[in-house]
């Protein structure tokens, strides 16, 4: 079952994303700068969106006391994830000119996911957008045994502690790498190759969405209550991105490395909550075409910044002549969308009907062993 209010946030998502690295190809002026330069904020909401949904198909078959399939999970992240990236990083390799950027890490960083803990940034930007989708894969593979751990464990006193050593661990870890590297001042990016890549430091928007789920799953009741009152929580939350808008006002600074980031992940988890309302303000409909932008996302995600490169390369001139930030906007937004829709027809579409196909062999195999 579909949740316009969430395909409309993941819709928000992509273009903010979008919108950010626009400044790949120029951006879109003074007057929109401030959105532009939030826009990073799109890959947490999507952190987010991630730790609710997956987290409520993790929890939701362990809150019944059925037994969770790892092969089952692991077999539908796969489908749904590694056709289109692999054919992306495909093109990649064997195009170069596909590149925007000169440089990239070795396929092999990429192949196993582990580009986000080893980069040089500053030689190697092609394909950096990747770090996220590490990110995302090292989730799947941990949440799962954490969630059976729990599970198992039936204390709701133990997860609490965890969670808030997650979420100070983080705010103290991120600030001594600031101070540490602050006062080095090291010839590099260390900001976004010790900070903002890694996957111990992002671990506060996946959190904040998992708790979603926790909540959703297991405390249904309280849930439902202030489902009443979800336009209440979105304008809270709405309220606390306007703070982490403030706390992250430098970007690179050390307040918003360090408390910004469960600040930020807070407030995007008020919006995520109010969108899988049917009854709230951003819930009740998507608006035109959210649907489809949601639905193919990640293509747009993975295709997006190398169609910039290509389209900067061969009508970067026209384009300069043109003198509207959202006009131009505009035309790599589309021709992101048609590399996008093509990436989603040709290969991630099909990679989900082998999920559906292959799950069905799944149950049907499971059903003649039990008899």
């Amino acid at each position: 079952m579909r949740l316009p209010g969430l395909d409309s946030l993941r819709a928000v998502a992509v273009v903010w994303t979008m919108l950010f690295h626009s400044f790949l190809v120029g951006g879109l002026g003074e007057d929109w700068a401030w959105l532009q330069r939030y826009g990073w904020m799109g890959v947490d909401l999507f952190f987010v969106l991630s730790g609710f949904l997956i987290g409520s198909q993790v929890l939701a078959p362990l809150a019944r006391g059925e037994r969770f399939s790892f092969g089952d999970f692991w077999l539908r992240r796969a489908c749904r994830i590694l056709p289109a990236f692999w054919t992306v990083l495909a093109v990649y390799l064997l195009w170069p000119e596909f590149r925007e950027a000169r440089g990239m890490e070795p396929w092999w960083k990429f192949a196993f996911f582990f580009v986000n803990v080893s980069i040089d940034y500053g030689a190697n930007a092609a394909f950096s957008h990747a770090w996220s989708l590490c990110v995302e894969e090292h989730f799947y593979l941990l949440f799962p045994i954490l969630a059976i751990g729990f599970a198992r464990l039936r204390s709701g006193a133990a997860l609490a502690v965890f969670c808030i050593a997650l979420v100070l661990g983080g705010i103290a870890l991120r600030s001594a790498i600031w101070l540490h590297f602050d006062a080095l001042a090291p010839g590099y990016n260390w900001f976004v190759e010790e900070i903002y890549y890694p996957t111990w430091n992002r671990l506060d928007g996946l959190l904040a969405g998992v708790l979603l789920a926790v909540w959703k799953t297991c405390r249904a009741d309280a849930w439902n209550r202030i489902a009443a009152r979800a336009n209440l929580v979105l304008v809270a939350g709405l309220a606390t991105m306007a703070l982490s808008f403030w706390l992250f006002r430098e970007r690179t600074g050390l307040l918003g490395n360090s408390i910004g980031w469960p600040v930020l992940s807070a407030g995007l988890a008020m919006l995520v909550f109010a969108g899988a309302q049917a009854g709230s303000w951003i819930g009740r409909r998507a608006f035109p075409g959210a649907a489809w932008l949601a639905a193919v996302s990640y293509s747009l995600y993975l295709v997006h910044k190398p169609v910039y490169g290509l389209v900067e390369e061969h009508l970067g001139a026209v384009l300069g002549r043109i003198g509207n930030g959202y006009i131009v906007f505009v035309i790599y937004g589309l021709a992101s969308l048609v590399a996008a829709a093509l990436l989603y027809y040709a290969v991630e579409r099909p990679g989900l009907r082998l999920r559906v196909h292959c799950q069905t062999r799944w149950m049907r195999r499971a059903t003649v062993q039990a008899h």
